[in-house]
């Protein structure tokens, strides 16, 4: 490993291999338990469907509406439904037509803070709740797209 000033930093040894493998071990099937639950609950079909509801809201949004592409809104709703799929281990789809997500670098064109943030948010839960999605899948969904969407931001409030 080529050493680069705070490039990566060294595994924490004061904990055993063992543990950290265990470490390791629990988040990976905390992340599948995470799938499991979206992908139960709505599908390829439902996961489309609640694509295509979060896009009928966008267009006529004031705050985020104009950050899309107005000649593009099917390729907008396809790419985020692709990557959905892709994350929850449905299709490679996305890949092979984008290569890696790389979200952060491919949000940086727009401009996006909290208020942004939050109406994304609001639109994608109404989404959620048109295609009725609910419980522990409702739950760990909004928490997934919760963190998604405070990572997309890159302007200070």
């Amino acid at each position: 490993m080529y050493k680069v000033k705070g490039a990566v930093k060294p595994p924490d040894r004061s904990r055993g291999d063992a543990e950290l493998r265990e470490i390791a071990f629990q988040r990976i099937v905390a992340l599948m338990s995470m799938e499991t639950v979206i992908v139960d609950a709505l599908g390829e079909k439902g996961i489309r469907e609640m694509v295509a509801a979060f896009y009928r809201r966008v267009p006529n949004d004031d705050l985020i509406g104009p950050m899309y592409p107005s000649d593009d809104w099917e390729g907008s709703e396809e790419r985020l439904a692709d990557f959905l799929l892709f994350r929850f281990g449905v299709s490679d789809e996305y890949t092979h037509k984008r290569g890696h997500p790389r979200l952060r670098m491919r949000h940086m064109p727009f401009s996006i803070g909290e208020a942004e943030r939050d109406r994304w948010l609001q639109l994608m839960g109404e989404a959620m709740t048109e295609v009725g999605l609910e419980g522990e899948a409702h739950e760990t969904l909004k928490a997934f797209f919760a963190q998604v969407a405070d990572f997309m931001r890159n302007r200070a409030d």
